[in-house]
């Protein structure tokens, strides 16, 4: 079996494909102090860009989970997600309410897809 890693540091790999699945680390975004919408995009942006570096697009996301330390934020960040995600091939999804590493990060997401 071969595993490919992609944008690697210290402490982690942003991505890794094993057995033909990408795993792509918690996103999270850039600005800090943007809105829930602006980060949502950017975290967004950022899974596209792996998938994309990895050979694969968003039509091949098997799993998304979002992390919201504000529940209330579920709406506005689903008005970015719903208008990004492929309505073809919607992957499984869960998303919870959990206390983030830094007080100014509204929306982190992990996601899984085939390669």
């Amino acid at each position: 079996m071969s595993i490919k890693r992609y944008q690697v540091g210290s402490r982690m790999s942003q991505g890794v494909v094993a057995n033909g699945v990408l795993h792509i680390a918690g996103q999270v975004p850039n600005d800090r102090k943007a809105s829930i919408e602006n980060q949502t995009k950017d975290v967004l942006a950022k899974i596209d860009a792996l998938l994309s570096e990895a050979g694969t697009d968003k039509s091949k996301l098997v799993a998304v989970n979002v992390f919201l330390p504000n529940i209330v934020d579920f709406d506005a960040m689903n008005s970015v997600y719903d208008a990004w995600i492929d309505p073809a091939n919607p992957p499984a999804r869960a998303c919870v309410e959990a206390r983030l590493a830094d007080p100014d990060l509204r929306v982190e997401m992990t996601a899984m897809a085939l390669v």
